[in-house]
């Protein structure tokens, strides 16, 4: 059953986004919208990479819970099927990161999604990701 405007953006923000792991990195959802979401996270030391960079992992897990939250505040259950990023810029620790995700298209059982992952302190577009879901109507 379909849940109700309200009922899917607090499930996606409070039961999506506070999920075990997301909770364990730091991951904090910020706003939440149907179908949209924003999300942001420090780079801590421990997520460095040898080059002390923020690691793919790290900037890849903040994509993967954007398009998370994002594809379940519109109603209907939604898991990530496939996904693929692009890497464009590195960022030291401390920095801020946000993750932006909107749908690209939304059908019945399967969205497309676009996240864009930037340093909001001077907009540094450090990587984009696009996700497919699979939505159990």
């Amino acid at each position: 059953m379909k849940k109700s405007p309200e009922d899917a953006i607090r499930y996606a923000r409070e039961v999506v986004g506070g999920d075990p792991m997301a909770r364990h990195l730091g991951i904090e959802v910020l706003e939440v919208e149907e179908n949209f979401a924003r999300l942001g996270l420090e780079v801590k030391e421990e997520y460095l990479n040898a080059l002390g960079r923020a690691h793919g992992i790290i900037v890849y897990a903040l994509a993967d819970q954007a398009i998370a939250v994002a594809s379940n505040s519109g109603g209907d259950s939604a898991m990530v099927l496939e996904s693929k990023i692009n890497f464009l810029n590195g960022v030291p620790r401390g920095t801020r990161l946000e993750a932006v995700a909107r749908p690209v298209e939304k059908k019945r059982t399967i969205g497309l999604w676009n996240v864009e992952i930037r340093s909001p302190g001077d907009g540094l577009l450090v990587a984009t990701c696009q996700g497919m879901t699979y939505h159990k109507a």
